[in-house]
């Protein structure tokens, strides 16, 4: 038995000034950025949404532009499997999350749990 729930989205910006992209979403938002980029710690900034609410992060990335959704777990490796079970495809491991594909062809990753609130609002699977 494991928990998840959707934890964030990230906005993937393939962009050379980071700020910028914080800035717009911001903006567009009403969430402004929390912080300004430092691109040698981290390609994110992460904008600043009200407590209760999945977090918004902007991140450069060198793939296309897009939106993908986190899903946090407490067990990522059952949260894959049964993602997986579903239609998904494993796309890659990367540090302590897993990239996933849906079968309609969106990217979202299974992430630890990073959010307040998860033992109250999660989900459980058997």
């Amino acid at each position: 038995m494991h928990r998840s729930r959707l934890s964030g989205f990230i906005i993937d910006c393939n962009t050379e000034d980071l700020d910028a992209a914080a800035e717009f979403w911001g903006h567009a938002l009403g969430a402004p950025p929390k912080e300004k980029a430092d691109p040698s710690a981290s390609p994110y900034v992460t904008l600043d949404t009200a407590a209760g609410e999945p977090y918004i992060e902007v991140q450069k990335v060198d793939h296309e532009s897009r939106v993908h959704l986190d899903i946090e777990a407490d067990d990522i490796e059952a949260e894959v499997s049964r993602l997986v079970a579903l239609g998904a495809r494993r796309i890659a491991d990367i540090r302590d999350w897993v990239v996933l594909e849906a079968p309609t062809g969106q990217r979202f990753c299974v992430v630890p749990v990073v959010r307040d609130g998860f033992d109250d609002k999660a989900t459980t699977w058997d």
